[in-house]
């Protein structure tokens, strides 16, 4: 079933629609940073591209777009994410990967090209899920987790097998020209929006890391030395890039330990 948002998952522990923000005041038709609260940490978007991290940043910013209760315009600045897809995608099948996600149209760095959306789970569901599939299976569940000051942790766990997007159907490489953000709208669950990491060319496929590795950084030496149990269950990587891993990136946390 075909769905432009996150909805939530069969728990119900989580509805993704629900507006918990407050809105801004802003009565211009575009927000300012001196002036509008959701630009309390900074401008988001330069035009419709988003402004990517320097190179000596480690981290990614928080995002928080203008929600429903604010009074600016719909053609604020501020409201990207939000509109939904506005590029030409096209699903194709690829030779190796099962289907794949390819611009029909040239995607400039730093653009919002689409969300990874689907049913929105709590961590017991994920893990149930998970661990009734069969080595046969896809596995389209995407935990997220955000680090936050004093060591806390804020983990989304996304679903798009039964309900979901265009995003279900991206496929991973180890050197992706897609980064995903988690953007907030209406309330703290996030949505896992990706955008460019590069110029992208027309007919390009469009791929992200599976890893949620920032901005491309090097494998860590745990993924390098993962043990022949670990990688028994791993499913091989066909991104054909030079820095392949040979292997899909996998999350064990999911998986009840023995």
């Amino acid at each position: 079933q075909y769905s432009p948002d996150n909805v939530a998952g069969a728990d119900g522990d989580i509805d993704p629609t629900e507006i918990t923000f407050p809105g801004c005041s802003c009565l211009t038709s575009s927000c300012a940073v001196d002036t509008c609260s959701c630009l309390r940490r900074g401008e988001n978007y330069s035009g419709l591209c988003l402004r990517l991290p320097a190179d000596e940043e480690e981290f990614a910013r928080p995002v928080f777009e203008c929600n429903a209760l604010c009074r600016c315009g719909e053609s604020c600045q501020n409201r990207v994410v939000q509109r939904g897809v506005q590029l030409r995608l096209e699903v194709f099948k690829t030779e190796k990967k099962g289907w794949g996600v390819r611009a029909l149209e040239p995607i400039a760095r730093g653009r919002f090209v689409c969300e990874y959306a689907g049913e929105v789970l709590g961590f017991e569901e994920a893990r149930r899920r998970i661990e009734a599939q069969t080595a046969k299976d896809s596995n389209y569940i995407l935990a997220v987790r955000e680090h936050l000051h004093g060591g806390r942790t804020v983990e989304t766990f996304v679903d798009p097998t039964h309900i979901g997007n265009v995003g279900r159907f991206l496929n991973h490489s180890c050197e992706p020209n897609l980064i995903m953000v988690p953007v907030r709208v209406d309330s703290m669950v996030p949505r896992l929006a990706l955008f460019a990491a590069a110029d992208i060319s027309a007919g390009e496929e469009l791929t992200y890391d599976y890893s949620g590795r920032f901005r491309n950084l090097p494998v860590t030496n745990r993924e390098q030395n993962s043990s022949e149990e670990e990688n028994a269950l791993r499913k091989p990587c066909y991104c054909g890039s030079r820095a392949c891993a040979s292997f899909l990136p996998w999350d064990s946390s999911l998986f009840s330990t023995p």
